[in-house]
């Protein structure tokens, strides 16, 4: 596990007027648990703007394949980076994932797998924070209106409530235009933009419905917010 520190000065966000944010009880310094940098950029700069301490735990071994990962994991520490925000990035132990969702490849996405996935993802998360001195920890996994933020809230909780002091943050980071500003901080930062949720099952089925559709399939690295008139 390796852990990277920013080495720009944080510019305050201007774009926004943004509501002050206040930590549940009482809290003093975050985990934010890390997707993507598109997900996570709204989440960073929102909590930056309140002035909250916090660190990101990248820990996703449900990306596949490596590269896809590799180029999602170097967007979110580019970001960081430019902030001046701690990046810590977890193992990569996707033999692991593969065994924690055997007999699930065929569940649909919000399915179990997904509930397997992110209690995998949230226990790692929450020990660690537990371990460091974290008494908050959140996801910006509920950006996506993609997923199932009852589902994503579950896990976070579940997990928390494993070490004493430890809270899950519940907050709707979609609520107040927060998916609109994740698409338009994407766009002015040209993130990397991928196209299926992360996992191989999810690939498959996305290339499957773009069969069907009469679209190509999925190419990784090749799509970035704002390079485009699509994105």
């Amino acid at each position: 596990m390796e852990v990277l520190d920013g080495a720009t000065p944080f510019a305050a966000m201007t774009e926004y007027n943004r509501p002050t944010l206040t930590l549940p009880n009482s809290g003093q310094k975050v985990l934010l648990h890390s997707c993507c940098a598109p997900c996570s950029g709204e989440v960073m700069e929102a909590m930056t703007a309140s002035g909250i301490d916090y660190s990101i735990f990248f820990y996703n071994p449900n990306i596949h394949p490596e590269r896809e990962y590799e180029i999602r994991k170097n967007e979110n520490i580019r970001f960081a980076e430019e902030h001046n925000i701690e990046f810590i990035d977890a193992d990569y132990d996707k033999d692991n994932w593969f065994e924690r969702v055997k007999g699930l490849e065929n569940e649909p996405e919000r399915g179990e797998r997904c509930t397997v996935c992110f209690d995998m993802r949230f226990e790692r998360t929450a020990l660690y924070a537990y371990e460091h001195g974290f008494d908050v920890i959140v996801s910006s996994l509920g950006l996506s209106r993609w997923k199932d933020m009852n589902q994503i809230n579950g896990c976070g909780e579940r997990a928390a409530a494993r070490y004493p002091g430890l809270v899950y943050w519940t907050y709707n980071w979609r609520k107040g235009g927060g998916s609109q500003r994740m698409i338009e901080i994407s766009k002015r930062e040209e993130f990397y933009q991928q196209e299926y949720c992360g996992c191989i099952y999810s690939l498959r089925d996305t290339n499957r419905h773009r069969r069907a559709s009469g679209r190509p399939a999925v190419e990784i690295g090749v799509k970035f917010y704002g390079r485009d008139s699509s994105s």
